[in-house]
């Protein structure tokens, strides 16, 4: 009798557990399914981010450049909206991805410097997108770090043209959104063009004796030669574009999908890439999602990197103000530095911030100084640059290696004083940099020391100090701590 009712308590205790393994199993399968729900019911947006690596805003053709052959893109700005105002808060890649995906700018999280990581513990999107039902997948270059920061589920390699290394990854990326069935996807396609060499797309349909320089170039064999290489990489990056909207089309995801374009920093000529200009800084920035954005439309809100986080995670159908990042800031706020810009994507809005700001730190960069740090602040009509080390020149590969470079010197030398300057003023700058962006958009007279302009300039300073210390920007202290906030190996091959 005994072992009678041993038995019939362990298929008791057997069956609850069973009952109760079973209601965990329902009750996770209905969290995700509700939480791959907006509050409205209707199911969230997949997210499709697209990032053109080291290229200029003005260096695509729906962004009116007269070079630049780009139909996939210009394409999609026709469907959809162009943000013209959009700013990315660094002038390098690893700071600007690492802002873009964590909604923090670089000093706060830690991946200020070149090839840098950011603080441990810190969050980002995809983290946030997991809980509310998202499949998340890296495509291409990361130039992130840690790896436990950016949890997303799949990483594939770049999409590349006759690709005999990896001549799948297309069809795995389909693969991924099939499989992703009812729960909405996030598709962070991170491309390495037009990053140098510049060497893939067909230079021959460029002619460099044609082609029309923006303002602040020097006219040189040299500068056009490379200009036409970096435009077929452009065009080449046009087609890797075309290749993921053709894939989110034939799987039916047309109208449920909203897709991001952006480009990065600046093209790596003189004064773009490793600068605060508006060529280093300023994005080519697209949004298009049928019958939420309006077609062929522009909004000229400041926005930035940093804004996308917030952004989605609202239109994800959770909460952006209740983020809490891993690590906060110098007034100890743990939320986001974003800003949702939903109602700019739908036209309600045109105001967003006030100002855009954006960093760079020259310790750490290939063939860089041993410190050079630059700030800038903007309303979208004015900017200044605070140059921390202009009593030092600014140094890095272009300088140092760069035959665009050299042949602006010497053309200089040669008497022409518009690349004298240009070259001058590329390695030699004033503390203070002020430029007004309606009459003089390529930035090439600086007006800080106009007494009209003192008003201005003392608003902007404040603005920007107040910046920094909310980031917990020390200024020069910061800079010589960007060693340890690199990737380890990645120092640059010139020391102090």
């Amino acid at each position: 009798m005994t072992r009678y009712f041993q038995k019939r308590t362990v298929l008791i205790f057997t069956g609850i557990l069973t009952l109760s393994v079973s209601l965990t199993l329902i009750h996770a399968v209905c969290a995700a399914e509700n939480a791959a729900k907006k509050p409205d019911g209707k199911r969230p947006p997949n997210i499709v981010i697209i990032i053109g690596d080291d290229s200029s805003f003005h260096d695509y053709g729906f962004n009116g450049s007269p070079n630049v052959k780009t139909p996939n893109l210009d394409r999609l700005a026709n469907e959809g909206l162009r943000l013209t105002r959009f700013y990315s808060p660094a002038a390098v890649c690893s700071p600007l991805r690492q802002a873009l995906l964590t909604g923090m700018y670089p000093v706060r999280n830690g991946a200020y410097p070149n090839h840098a990581k950011v603080y441990s513990g810190v969050k980002s999107l995809p983290t946030y997108l997991k809980p509310l039902g998202y499949r998340t997948a890296c495509v291409g270059k990361t130039h992130f770090a840690p790896r436990e920061s950016y949890p997303f589920d799949l990483f594939l390699k770049g999409i590349e043209q006759n690709d005999n290394k990896n001549p799948n990854e297309l069809q795995k990326l389909e693969n991924f959104v099939k499989e992703s069935g009812e729960k909405p996807f996030l598709l962070y396609v991170a491309s390495n063009e037009p990053h140098g060499p510049h060497n893939k797309g067909d230079a021959g349909v460029y002619d460099s004796a044609s082609i029309k320089l923006s303002p602040y170039f020097a006219d040189t064999p040299e500068t056009r030669e490379e200009l036409v290489k970096y435009y077929a990489e452009i065009t080449y990056l046009d087609w890797q574009v075309g290749q993921v909207v053709q894939l989110i089309e034939r799987t039916g995801h047309t109208n449920d999908t909203l897709i991001f374009f952006f480009s990065e920093q600046g093209n790596s000529l003189p004064h773009g890439k490793w600068t605060l200009y508006d060529v280093g800084i300023r994005v080519a920035a697209i949004a298009r999602w049928p019958g939420h954005i309006k077609p062929g439309s522009e909004n000229a809100a400041i926005v930035q990197y940093v804004d996308l986080v917030p952004t989605l995670i609202e239109l994800a159908g959770g909460d952006p103000v209740a983020l809490k990042t891993g690590r906060a800031d110098a007034f100890g706020n743990e939320g986001v530095d974003g800003k949702s810009f939903t109602d700019v994507l739908s036209g309600k809005k045109t105001v967003l911030r006030d100002y855009a700001f954006a960093q760079h730190t020259a310790r750490g960069i290939n063939q860089g100084p041993p410190a050079y740090a630059s700030r800038a602040v903007t309303d979208g009509h004015w900017k200044l640059i605070y140059n921390i080390h202009h009593d030092k020149e600014f140094q890095n590969v272009v300088t140092k290696k760069d035959a665009v470079f050299r042949s602006w010197v010497q053309k200089g030398k040669a008497g022409d004083q518009f690349a004298q300057e240009q070259a001058e003023r590329y390695v030699k700058r004033p503390e203070w940099e002020l430029y007004h962006l309606d009459s003089d958009p390529w930035e090439l007279k600086n007006i800080a020391d106009r007494p009209e302009n003192q008003e201005i300039l003392s608003t902007l300073k404040a603005g920007l100090a107040k910046w920094m210390k909310q980031q917990g920007d020390r200024g020069h202290e910061t800079e010589l701590e960007a060693y340890e906030h690199q990737i380890a190996g990645r120092q640059p091959e010139t020391e102090e």
